[in-house]
């Protein structure tokens, strides 16, 4: 297959314009032993690309274009490439690089590296090239962050799993989800609702647990036994010391008591925060833990090997994402960005139609 040399993306220009998209050319990192050229299918849109496009998460190097749950096929590998062959269907999540040979990547902890590399914003080493995400015609990544996709998952079902769907599967699995298990997930959005669908899926008994009944049938179609609202008078009194793991997705702490929440685990239970809301945060105190003897953390997407795991687990259950498609276009840009600005979106938004836009 044939392939550009510059690569042709819908960039934003700055912070104050994050809802104009420019389609422009931009020129890729160079060409490695180890890199994989990608033609891109589709792609997830992420709350991550609209925090960093807007300039919530702080100064970018613009212009910039964002999304790194991506889907394609692969045009061409480098020579020393063994995990991936020309014309596969494969994806790239949110991070493109680690160093490979620290203690971390040794140990299925490459997003924890202290070299990693994000898939769009990095730049790259001995280059000042500034890495492009997939609202782009390609992608090219190093072997390792490209990751082959089930014959029985669909593309833009698949796609959003790669960031979203792995920041809940990896606190889950690491954590002791499975049968005999009681596991609540906080909050029902983009996170939310694959956290409930992986909770369920490695069988453990998933509970909702939300400001509000609004999104309770949707919680027990994702495979939810119940919600617990917590608008509501003693909202955790039923539920005290009962869960395993609490995984927390939450776009806001607004009104958030902690220790209500924390209340609701068992004895050295955990507590492990994956959303990251703006603003202040929470209050914490030793005293909310002492009760329970609660373990508190987070989580941040995951290892190549949970990756392919997750994959292979949605297309062996049948996971459907709850996904909303999106022919890509400037216009369609920065209707689906100012929507998920509004939280006007049940669950995930995917791009698709890019032969349109870009050609074959």
């Amino acid at each position: 297959m044939a392939y550009p040399e510059k690569f042709t993306g819908f960039q934003v220009e700055s912070a104050e314009t994050w809802q104009n998209f420019h389609k422009n050319q931009f020129q890729p990192k160079p060409f490695g032993d180890f890199d994989v050229d990608i033609k891109i299918e589709c792609c997830g849109v992420c709350a991550s690309d609209l925090h960093t496009i807007n300039g919530e998460w702080g100064p970018q190097h613009y212009p910039l274009a964002v999304g790194h749950e991506i889907v394609g096929t692969a045009l061409r590998v480098g020579p020393k490439v063994t995990l991936i062959k020309p014309g596969e269907r494969v994806g790239v999540g949110a991070q493109s690089w680690s160093c490979l040979n620290c203690r971390q990547c040794k140990n299925d902890n490459e997003t924890y590296c202290a070299e990693q590399l994000d898939t769009y914003g990095a730049k790259w080493p001995d280059t000042g090239i500034i890495s492009q995400g997939g609202y782009s015609s390609h992608v090219r990544t190093h072997e390792h962050w490209v990751f082959p996709i089930p014959d029985g998952l669909p593309s833009t079902v698949a796609a959003p799993m790669l960031c979203a769907g792995l920041t809940s599967y990896s606190p889950l699995v690491r954590n002791g989800c499975g049968p005999g298990k009681k596991v609540g997930i906080v909050g029902i959005g983009g996170l939310g609702h694959f956290g409930l669908l992986f909770a369920k899926a490695l069988g453990a008994e998933v509970w909702a647990i939300s400001r509000s009944r609004a999104k309770e049938d949707d919680a027990k179609k994702m495979g939810a036994v119940g919600l617990i609202a917590t608008n509501e008078e003693g909202w955790n009194e039923p539920h005290r010391m009962t869960f395993d793991l609490i995984i927390n997705t939450a776009n806001s702490f607004d009104g958030f008591q902690l220790a209500e929440y924390l209340s609701l685990l068992d004895v050295h239970g955990k507590w492990v925060s994956v959303g990251l809301p703006s603003g202040d945060g929470i209050e914490m105190r030793n005293q909310d833990f002492l009760p329970n003897g609660c373990f508190i953390g987070s989580s941040h997407l995951g290892s190549r090997r949970e990756t392919i795991e997750m994959l292979k687990l949605a297309a062996e259950k049948g996971i459907n994402t709850w996904v909303e498609e999106v022919p890509i276009s400037a216009d369609n840009l920065k209707t689906a960005l100012t929507r998920l600005s509004k939280h006007d979106i049940k669950y995930r938004f995917c791009l698709t139609n890019y032969e349109d836009v870009f050609g074959k």
